[in-house]
């Protein structure tokens, strides 16, 4: 028996190899090593990521992480690519399975998630909700006006608001990125 018609009858395809999307569970924080690993074996991937805001010592700092941390998805061509590599790929943790059969991702899922994601680099952008109401009280978390509470007045975009601060007596409006306003302790 040759080794195509091994994997032929191991994956039960006859005539074309058909395209599928896997779920791969990876080790932690090895996303992008698993991913480089998969590609340098010539399996396609696809890493969803986002763009989010961390406090690094009380300055914000952003950074791309995975979208969905310790996953990623493997486009195989069923008949043509062997799964058992995989398990043995640096950075790969296992494939995800449901019992004994391998969780299968359809197109239109991936379709999905490209088309949200910004095509020139490919990051996702989450939408902060709207988390307070007009005239809320808040506090300002790090930066240069850390600890100083104000007064909430409207969102500015996805990833801005303004809040009223009273500096020298008056209120004044500034603006703030989402991520470092809090609501204040009464």
């Amino acid at each position: 028996m040759s080794r195509e018609q091994w994997r032929a009858r191991n994956f039960m395809i006859r005539g074309e190899p058909t395209l599928q999307w896997y779920l791969i569970h990876t080790k932690p924080l090895a996303e992008r090593l698993a991913q480089a690993n998969l590609e340098r074996q010539g399996y396609c991937t696809y890493l969803p990521q986002v763009r989010h805001m961390r406090l690094y010592r009380q300055t914000p700092a952003f950074r791309v992480a995975a979208l969905f941390p310790r996953y990623l998805f493997l486009r195989l061509a069923v008949g043509q690519q062997s799964l058992q590599p995989i398990h043995s790929t640096i950075g790969v943790s296992n494939l995800v399975r449901f019992g004994m059969r391998c969780a299968i991702v359809r197109d239109e899922v991936i379709e999905q998630l490209r088309s949200r994601a910004d095509p020139v680099t490919g990051v996702h952008t989450l939408q902060p909700f709207a988390r307070f109401a007009r005239g809320t009280r808040v506090r300002i978390k790090a930066g240069p006006f850390c600890g100083i509470d104000g007064i909430f007045e409207r969102e500015d975009g996805a990833e801005r608001v303004t809040i009223l601060l009273t500096l020298l007596g008056e209120e004044r409006p500034l603006q703030f990125p989402t991520e470092l306003v809090e609501r204040a302790a009464c």
